[in-house]
């Protein structure tokens, strides 16, 4: 065998071996509109993220649910609540009925540091979170801070909730639920 035919040989064969990997590579890059489709479900996650906190501090309980994927779930402990109806009225029963117009000037809450995946029509978010609330002199206070780990869906070409579980660090659950207690003994 010549020396030249030797050589295109192995150019052959090396183009042969990178060629799959060539191929692979440039169908593993994502599209302009894959990766514009990927930036619009990310902010509309977030976006479901800010809306989940300014309607809860509103006490819009409706507005709220509307959040939650029709079977949605919100867990806290042993506590989950099943359905849009039941998390509604755990809101009922945590804040009471808001009175019409109501206006909130006690408490607010606050969700930072999402990390958002996105797998087609699902997701998962992992976030914190944190409760503001009026002190005794009118100065804010923190009162509660924790983690939320959530499953969202596009139901209905919308990104919801399907499953948000809060788990409180500080004050620890046990300790939160303490509080809330007493809160509501001296209301």
């Amino acid at each position: 065998m010549t020396v030249k035919l030797s050589r295109w040989l192995l150019v052959i064969s090396i183009v042969a071996a990178v060629m799959p990997a060539l191929t692979f590579a440039q169908a593993a890059k994502p599209t302009l509109e894959q990766r514009l489709q990927r930036v619009e479900d990310e902010l509309a996650i977030r976006q479901v993220l800010i809306d989940y906190s300014s309607r809860q501090d509103r006490h819009d309980y409706d507005g709220y649910v509307a959040l939650f994927a029709k079977n949605g779930e919100w867990v806290s402990g042993t506590n989950v609540y099943k359905g849009r109806e039941a998390i509604k009225k755990m809101l009922v029963g945590l804040y009471g009925e808001p009175p019409p117009n109501y206006v909130n000037g006690d408490s607010f809450h606050i969700s930072f540091n999402p990390e958002v995946t996105i797998a087609g029509d699902k997701a998962t978010v992992r976030s914190r979170h944190l409760l503001l609330m009026r002190g005794r002199n009118g100065q804010p206070e923190p009162m509660l801070s924790g983690r939320y780990d959530d499953e969202f869906v596009r139901e209905d070409g919308q990104w919801l909730i399907q499953r948000r579980v809060d788990t409180p660090v500080m004050p620890t659950s046990d300790e939160w639920n303490r509080i809330i207690r007493e809160r509501r003994a001296g209301q």
